[in-house]
């Protein structure tokens, strides 16, 4: 088969004499003064661009030329080659700019409609539902089914207002060139330093400039998320000095640990030559594991005041469960959550044989009376007034939800995560080392300069190119998420917490003001743990 490839300057004339060479098949061709023009007619295997300069000159096809296609060759010299075949990275090569561009753009129309629309089905849920459901009518009262109902329709109006803004902003980036802007702008910032021909440098003020536009476009949205809704609805404990002191510190915090990482990166790229992908996957998987480490000692600190859990009968039940199912306990602590936050939460970290639990004190009944080694036999009768009566788990409840956490680490869904993660980012990383030199992608973007920058790559074909993929790794791990869920549920069960799971799971989920009933569309597609009824019904039923 052969490829007529036409480079010439001369691109009318040069279509003439290809249609007078070959009469037999005129009619086949679409031809366009665009870039690229590739024939319509699957029986007619040639491709005319003229921007394909960058294309070596292979070996003729074993078959013989078609008819009139000897004359073509000839009178177009040195303009024309023929291709035994393209590869490919080659054809990928030769895709209008434009097809990229609004491809990605319509991609991201649809995929931000298509969660509008199940946001709004959700919405329809929350207005019509006005009856507790049966299952729930002996631990639900009707003050904080409604109170879940406001919350829930509150967050969902926000969620809308909130995605129409980021898809506006993100869509006047696309159209408007904001990687090309924002680089030229990190470039004329260094012009009259020694690093303004230091690509690493321009690099490290682009993303500088990327993480301070964003987390001031995110401000005004999380000032309100936390200072009107979580406000209202009593969650929120933050004053607004505490508030601008974390988003500071987390500022701060990220460019301190992104900057080293991208510059690092970039010099991998570089050096690595062809497979630079793969040094940079391992080098990825290495700085995750050091991140991970040094986490709970070094960073979670600068945020939340995390203090051991004391003497008591909690304490000794935990250490007991731990032995139990074998898992390498190090430490207990109890984190200050109620400073930023009435809602609770309860998790584990660390790697190897050096393995922490953490609790929330939201989480904890009576939390003053554990931290303070007191009993709350002691503290009634002392008269003391507890504060949110009615709130947090009771020890059993406590241990059951810990029990379904263990499980997690006992049935390896820990170890199986972030295999399927490494995993993921090895092929999105081999891909990345295939498209990262493509002038294509740069030019959809508006970026035409003759390097092709990094950290510009990385940008354009993880947030753009991978969009579709990320959706579909996304929805399917959510799915896995769900399964994952009751499998640990049925764990705790088989260590003996049935009845004290279902009531923790019920008791978390009426403290943080949790709706009992969602749009099974919606939840499929949004929620990685079971809906509270679902997990209910599957503890009743496990062996």
């Amino acid at each position: 088969m052969y490829y007529l490839v036409l480079t010439t300057d001369d691109w009318d004339n040069d279509i003439n004499t290809i249609a007078t060479a070959v009469p037999e098949r005129p009619d086949v061709w679409g031809f366009s003064s665009e870039r690229t023009q590739v024939s319509p007619c699957a029986a007619t295997p040639f491709i005319l661009s003229s921007d394909i300069g960058r294309q070596r000159v292979l070996t003729h096809s074993r078959h013989h030329r078609p008819h009139g296609l000897a004359k073509c060759y000839d009178n177009l010299l040195p303009h024309t080659v023929l291709l035994r075949h393209l590869n490919i990275k080659q054809i990928a090569n030769m895709i209008p700019e434009f097809c990229v561009f609004y491809g990605v753009l319509t991609f991201s129309w649809i995929e931000f409609l298509w969660e509008q629309y199940l946001t709004l089905r959700q919405r329809r849920v929350y207005k019509t539902t006005d009856k507790i459901p049966e299952r729930l009518t002996d631990v639900l009262d009707v003050e904080t089914f409604k109170k879940s109902k406001s919350y829930g329709i509150d967050n969902n109006s926000f969620n809308i207002a909130e995605e129409w803004f980021n898809m506006i902003i993100s869509t006047g980036f696309i159209c408007l060139n904001g990687f090309t802007l924002l680089w030229n702008f990190s470039k004329y910032c260094l012009v009259e330093t020694r690093y303004s021909d230091s690509e690493i440098m321009t690099s490290c003020v682009f993303l500088l400039c990327m993480n301070t536009l964003g987390t001031l476009m995110s401000l005004p949205i999380s000032l309100y998320s936390t200072f009107i809704i979580e406000e209202k609805h009593g969650f929120n404990k933050q004053t607004l000095n505490f508030f601008v002191k974390d988003k500071v510190k987390n500022f701060l915090l990220v460019q301190v640990i992104s900057l080293p990482i991208t510059a690092a990166a970039i010099t991998i790229v570089k050096w690595g030559g062809r497979y630079f992908f793969i040094w940079l996957w391992v080098f990825a998987v290495v700085t995750s594991l050091f991140i991970m480490t040094i986490y709970p000692e070094f960073i979670a600190p600068l945020f939340d005041k995390y203090t051991p859990l004391p003497d008591g009968v909690l304490k000794t039940k935990i250490e007991e469960l731990a032995k139990q199912v074998k898992f390498p306990l190090y430490k207990i602590y109890i984190v200050e959550g109620s400073k930023r936050s009435a809602h609770s939460n309860a998790y584990f970290y660390g790697i190897f044989n050096n393995k922490r639990i953490v609790l929330y004190d939201t989480l904890l009944k009576d939390s003053n009376n554990i931290m303070n080694n007191r009993t709350v036999i002691e503290e009634n009768a002392l008269g003391d007034k507890i504060e949110d009566k009615g709130k947090g788990m009771n020890d059993e409840e406590i241990l059951a939800v810990l029990g379904h956490e263990l499980g997690h680490w006992k049935l390896n869904h820990i170890v199986f995560y972030l295999t399927i993660a490494q995993v993921n980012l090895f092929v999105m990383l081999f891909v990345f080392g295939w498209l990262y030199d493509n002038s294509m992608l740069y030019r959809a973007f508006g970026f035409y300069e003759s390097a092709h920058p990094v950290i510009i790559g990385l940008a354009i074909i993880f947030q753009y190119v991978f969009s579709p993929y990320n959706t579909v790794i996304s929805f399917a791990m959510t799915t896995l998420s769900r399964q994952l869920e009751f499998q640990a549920d049925a764990f705790a069960k088989k260590l003996g917490f049935a009845k004290p799971l279902e009531s923790g799971l019920i008791r978390l989920h009426n403290d943080n003001l949790g709706f009992p009933v969602y749009d099974s569309l919606y939840s499929a597609w949004h929620h990685t743990h079971p809906q509270l009824l679902e997990r209910l019904e599957a503890i009743s039923k496990t062996d």
